[in-house]
This record gives structure tokens, sequence and C-alpha cells, in this order.
């Protein structure tokens, strides 16, 4: 039961802007730069994951109980992948109590670019876990492929339970509401693909094609 835990060197102001919706809307960029800052002084991130086998012709991920993969894009997501990673990671609740304050004290946009930075924050832990992960993977003679997440593409969130148990998400401090709202609300948790060095999948990095969500705000241009 792997935990990680540490601290993030910087917030990216530009995943922030976009996050927040503001693309290549011109910003007061200093504003930006203090909501990084302050995502970073508040983040704690944490991480757990955990490692199990994974049968492609059944599409279940071996864990007791085993997890059946629903979804066509995921599948196909995990076609070559003889093992599968379930992590969880958190940034925790100070910053979400912080986001809050800030709202109740009427500074609606300001609160705004804190949530952005969140957002920003957790997807670069999650992306420090994987690096955390990838040392003992490459050595075990497979390669990771990018995470995939309940709510991507046709990979239905309703699932977020089984995910939390099999990541064993609860030591972490993340727990789920009954509309399957992760808590703390910064918190996410996926599924990535280990594929053996033999048989390497070229597809490393998150993408949004994988997603149905035309009009998220967060979505990448293509």
């Amino acid at each position: 039961m792997p935990i990680y835990n540490s601290v993030l060197k910087q917030i990216d102001p530009v995943e922030t802007k976009r996050y927040a919706g503001l693309g290549k809307v011109d910003f007061n960029e200093a504003i930006i730069q203090k909501a990084c800052l302050e995502a970073q002084l508040l983040a704690e991130p944490k991480g757990i994951w955990q490692i199990y086998n994974y049968n492609t012709c059944s599409y279940k991920v071996e864990s007791s109980p085993e997890f059946l993969i629903r979804g066509e894009k995921i599948r196909k997501h995990l076609a070559t992948s003889a093992k599968v990673i379930v992590l969880a990671v958190t940034i925790g609740e100070t910053i979400e109590k912080q986001i809050t304050n800030y709202f109740k004290q009427g500074e609606y946009s300001y609160s705004l670019l804190l949530d952005a930075a969140a957002t920003t924050a957790v997807e670069q832990a999650a992306d420090d876990v994987e690096k955390t992960i990838k040392q003992y993977t490459t050595a075990q003679g497979y390669q990771m492929i990018w995470r995939f997440s309940p709510g991507y593409g046709d990979w239905d969130i309703c699932f977020q339970p089984e995910m939390l148990h099999l990541s064993d998400a609860k030591e972490i401090g993340i727990t789920l509401t009954e509309s399957m709202m992760l808590i703390p609300r910064k918190s996410i948790t996926a599924i990535i693909g280990l594929v053996p060095n033999s048989n390497e999948k070229n597809e490393k990095k998150q993408s949004c094609s994988a997603c149905s969500k035309q009009d998220c705000l967060a979505r990448r241009s293509s």
C-alpha cells in the first residue's frame, strides 16, 4: 500500500487560466500568479495506489472482488495491458476551505481563480505520483499508458466506489458522497494500464479526444 506525500514546487499559471475558462483572454497575470502561489502553499498532496492483474478477454481487474471494466473507450484503452494501477490523489481540504472563505467574502473572481489553481494542483500531484510509480514499473519491464478516470469518455462516474476501494483511498482521507462527488473535492481517481515492453503502446499522455464532454471549459484544443 504505497502512499505518496510531497509538496508542489509550483502551479502552472497557463493551466490555471484554462481551468478557469479564460483561455487566451487578457487577464491580470499578477492575480493569476497570486492564486497559483496561494494554491502551492495550501495544497497538501497525497497519493495512494495498488497494482492488479488485468484480463483483457473478460475486461476484469483481478481484484477481490473482481472489477468489471464497462465502457468501449476504456476497454480499448486497456486493450494491451497485462496489469493496471488503480490510484487516488488529493490535495486535501485546507485549500477548499480557503476557496469558500473568499467566495463568502464576495471575492468571487479570485475564488474562481484559486479553485482553478487547485484543480491544476491536483492534476500536477497526480503527474508526480505517476513519475514515482514509473520508477517501479520500468524496473519490472512495463510501460505505463496515460491515466483514465471515471467520467472520461463513456466510463461512467458511478464506478467511483470501486475505484476508492481498489486504491484504498480512505487511507489518504478520500470519501464519496451519494452523488459520486469525491471528498475532498480536489481529488481524483484513475486507472493506468501497464503494457509489457515487448508490446509497448505509444500512448502516454491524457487526451481530451477520449472524453465525450465537448462543452468542458478545461478541454484542450486539438
